[in-house]
């Protein structure tokens, strides 16, 4: 690996994201205004507002990542940039590990909003740590960023990306515990909940919210997600070389 290589290839990926201001404006916004519809429509009921709240942070967060890489990825291919780093000596994993950690950055920023905008703007009660919550989203936003450059290898343009959400992230978001919890579904969904990674998120975001646990007794579920982050980096390492 060259550290010179992936950071060059993390500035161009800033810089060309910045230049957008469209794009700069919409990674703010679109968060803002999908989370004020959903949390106002529940502000009169804080009980259900404060239960649902982990649940939805770790939906929206994974949500408007995917959307961010995806879509950032695939302009990427369909500019030819991706074409001519790989024509030159850069390795797949310096080219991977340049576009994940310029996207991550965005996505960061984008996460951060979602949280402030969740505690400050709709006052959830919370019993854990800032950071702690915090810390849990940055693992959510890496392995988003990594499921959102695996599948992007796989569209032709940016309305494939959409298409993939039904596929990708629906399941997820019911499977996950979101909306029932996963105890109480079916056998075959339980399982099935067990290989996505929404559902360590959405536990370990439960956990910390509303009952106050910390990091040292959810490390079962913060080795889950880094293991989907990393397995999904390599797919799509697998896929660029393919």
């Amino acid at each position: 690996m060259s550290t010179d290589r992936v950071l060059a290839i993390t500035e161009r990926i800033i810089r060309q994201i910045l230049r957008d201001k469209r794009s700069i404006g919409l990674l703010i916004i679109g968060p803002l205004i999908v989370m004020s519809l959903v949390g106002f429509s529940l502000y009169e009921q804080r009980d259900i507002l404060d239960r649902v709240a982990p649940g939805l942070l770790a939906v929206f967060v994974m949500f408007f990542t995917f959307i961010l890489t995806g879509v950032g990825f695939l302009r990427e291919r369909a500019q030819g940039t991706l074409e001519r780093l790989q024509t030159t000596l850069v390795g797949s994993f310096d080219i991977m590990l340049g576009y994940m950690i310029g996207f991550l950055i965005f996505a960061i920023v984008q996460t951060a909003v979602i949280l402030t905008f969740t505690i400050f703007a709709l006052r959830i009660e919370y019993v854990g740590t800032l950071w702690e919550i915090g810390a849990i989203l940055f693992l959510v936003v890496t392995v988003a960023v990594s499921l959102g450059i695996f599948i992007s290898s796989f569209a032709n343009n940016e309305f494939q990306v959409v298409q993939f959400i039904p596929i990708v992230l629906a399941p997820q978001i019911f499977l996950s515990g979101v909306i029932i919890p996963v105890e109480q579904m079916p056998q075959l969904f339980e399982w099935l909940s067990v290989v996505l990674p929404l559902t360590y998120a959405v536990e370990a975001l439960r956990e910390i919210m509303l009952r106050g646990a910390d990091l040292t007794t959810l490390w079962i579920n913060l080795a889950a997600l880094a293991v989907f982050s990393i397995a999904l980096l390599a797919a799509a390492v697998a896929t660029l070389r393919r």
